[in-house]
């Protein structure tokens, strides 16, 4: 008697097993895709569960990204303001450029909404020196001036993109991308930058490699960069 006979229960057709089987395979693949692409997810600042989390520092208050969140009910309008942008900067330095970040150390009201900015002055020939966000990715306005702007590409190709900008232009930095900008004009410049972080971070490629604590090994440098050690030497002693 064949599996199928009267007196027993009913046979899924064929098609309805391969199409179980199909949503199986299906939930697998989906499945694995999750695990590779939450990594991704979490790479930004994770998007807020509240309308606001005034960062605060009393012992009471809840920790959330990081930072501790003030009572909802004590918040007022003064913690999402934030005044001195329109001050300019002290370029009296070896690069001649200041950088005036807003980021939630100072600005705590920007607490979990994943964005900061700054306010950038270069004196005449200032440059704001090759750098890199490692957590977020920047969109500047030149307010003032005329600059060079530019960033490097990742590895193996190393493509140097450049490009002159000038009052009213605006130009993206990549994140995690060394990237600079020199004023090329005859007076002083302004810049205003917009980053997708609300803790950035910043390191210039000079300082972190030359002038390290402790120091990196001067004979490591000197194959990495191909010289004299008695060069790389001479430059760790500038920073």
């Amino acid at each position: 008697m064949g599996s199928c006979g009267s007196k027993r229960p009913k046979c899924k057709p064929a098609s309805v097993n391969q199409t179980k089987q199909k949503d199986k395979i299906e939930k697998r693949k989906s499945k694995r895709l999750l695990a590779i692409t939450c990594p991704v997810a979490f790479a930004f600042d994770n998007s807020p569960l509240q309308d606001f989390c005034v960062a605060d520092n009393s012992s009471s208050a809840v920790l959330v990204n990081g930072l501790v969140c003030k009572d909802p009910k004590l918040v007022q309008a003064n913690d999402f303001l934030f005044r001195g942008l329109h001050l300019p900067g002290n370029t009296s330095n070896a690069v001649g450029s200041k950088v005036n970040l807003v980021n939630v150390g100072q600005f705590p009201g920007l607490n979990t909404f994943g964005i900061s900015m700054a306010r950038v002055d270069y004196a005449p020939l200032g440059i704001n020196p090759p750098h890199i966000h490692p957590r977020a990715t920047e969109i500047l306005t030149v307010i003032e001036g005329s600059l060079q702007v530019g960033f490097v590409t990742s590895n193996p190709e190393n493509r140097f993109i450049t490009k002159l900008l000038q009052k009213g232009d605006v130009f993206v930095f990549p994140m995690g991308l060394i990237h600079f900008q020199r004023n090329v004009g005859h007076g002083n410049a302004v810049a205003i930058s917009a980053l997708s972080s609300q803790n950035p971070g910043i390191i210039t490629i000079a300082n972190a490699v030359f002038g390290s604590k402790p120091t990196v090994s001067s004979d490591l440098l000197s194959k990495a960069f191909q010289v004299d050690k008695n060069i790389i030497v001479r430059m760790q002693s500038q920073f």
